[in-house]
């Protein structure tokens, strides 16, 4: 098992966030260690790799070269629930909220590749007359990289719902 940390703390960083950025580093340390014990019990082969992005810890488990795949965890439904055991993990430990994100096997590349495509459906409809687009269901995260795809097209979201049917809407600007 390989554990890489890509996040530096700036020399000339604000106490506050030199703080942030440490408290961030501190997540990702606590996920590699608890996802590693994971990867123990299931015995499978897996590279941690953490970094700071966003103000969120990043924590990305890729299979070795030569090793294993890591398909059976990389299904989003799978990554969704491991992340949400890491998080939990790491509010035990630290006695702070967390906000990671988990990846495994690329699924988060994958996840965004099928979010574009979403949107460009969506847009389709637009472009055909729709006055709006309803987007399925989905996470605050997916919800957020939506939003973002959607502005980069020159498109307006807005998320609607409560809980678990919260969706995003997407119209023209």
């Amino acid at each position: 098992m390989t554990t890489t940390s890509d996040a530096q703390i700036p020399q000339d960083s604000a106490p506050e966030e030199t703080a942030s950025l440490a408290h961030l580093e501190q997540e990702g340390d606590v996920a590699a260690d608890y996802i590693e014990e994971l990867l123990d019990i299931a015995d499978i082969d897996g590279d941690i790799e953490l970094d700071v992005r966003a103000g969120r810890a990043y924590v990305s488990v890729e299979a070795p070269e030569g090793g294993t795949t890591l398909s059976v965890l990389s299904d989003p439904e799978t990554v969704r629930s491991l992340q949400e055991l890491t998080r939990l993990a790491v509010q035990n430990k630290t006695g702070r909220f967390s906000r990671l994100i988990l990846d495994v096997g690329g699924s988060r590349d994958t996840r965004q590749g099928e979010l574009e495509q979403l949107v460009s459906r969506a847009i389709e409809r637009l472009e055909e007359g729709a006055g709006q687009a309803s987007l399925p269901p989905m996470s605050s995260y997916e919800r957020k990289l939506i939003h973002d795809i959607v502005a980069d097209r020159g498109f307006v979201s807005e998320s609607y719902g409560d809980g678990a049917d919260r969706h995003t809407v997407i119209r023209r600007s």
